[in-house]
């Protein structure tokens, strides 16, 4: 499971267990950051990452625990895929995780080999999620290179106006508003007007970036 452009943060207040962690991770080919607690991690947690990268977190340290992690980070719309591990699990702690995005929530002692998958499983994760973040912000972009007259235009195309209802809200020929259309399609590589809506409602969607 070599992937070295990944990065596993490993997060556990024993030390035996981010050492062991450490040591099976690295043979595999991964790159590894521990933490001793939750509050070391958000201190010298880097964002925004370019890389895939996932967290193994215990549920039960001193101070700040897994799950107020969890929760914060998902406050903050940090989607940091997490696997949890604890010794001291229970039904509604799993589903609690779960429920809140996590990818695993693994009962020490743990197999190797379920670690690795659900580590596997979030770094897929991870890459799909920042090839999607990569995907909006080139098409925010394209949107961006607009000028305002065809952000004008494209405004009233969006609320279903016609070429001469544009121009008689604009003050400009219907020719004019031809060319801006043009131009739009042209700048955001839309295929067809229903697309150029369908791109514009993604963007909706996302939000700011």
């Amino acid at each position: 499971m070599s992937a070295p452009d990944a990065l596993v943060h490993v997060v556990d207040d024993d030390l035996s267990m981010r050492e062991a962690v450490s040591s099976l991770l690295r043979s595999v080919g991964l790159r590894i950051e521990t933490y001793v607690s939750a509050a070391e991690f958000l201190e010298r947690w880097v964002q925004p990452s370019r890389h895939p990268e996932c967290l193994v977190l215990d549920v039960r340290m001193p101070g700040l625990g897994g799950l107020e992690l969890q929760r914060q980070l998902g406050q903050a719309q940090q989607r940091l895929p997490i696997v949890f591990i604890t010794a001291h699990g229970d039904i509604p702690m799993t589903v609690r995780a779960m429920k809140a995005g996590a990818v695993e929530f693994l009962p020490k002692p743990f197999r190797e080999q379920d670690l690795l998958e659900a580590i596997e499983a979030s770094l897929a994760r991870s890459r799909d999620a920042l090839r999607d973040h990569e995907g909006m912000r080139a098409l925010q972009a394209r949107f961006d290179s607009l000028t305002p007259r065809e952000q004008d235009v494209l405004q009233l195309l969006a609320q279903g106006l016609r070429n001469k209802q544009t121009a008689y809200r604009l003050g400009i020929t219907e020719v004019t508003v031809k060319v801006h259309r043009h131009n739009i399609m042209e700048k955001t590589q839309a295929s067809s007007v229903a697309a150029l809506m369908g791109m514009l409602e993604r963007l909706r969607h996302a939000g700011p970036r």
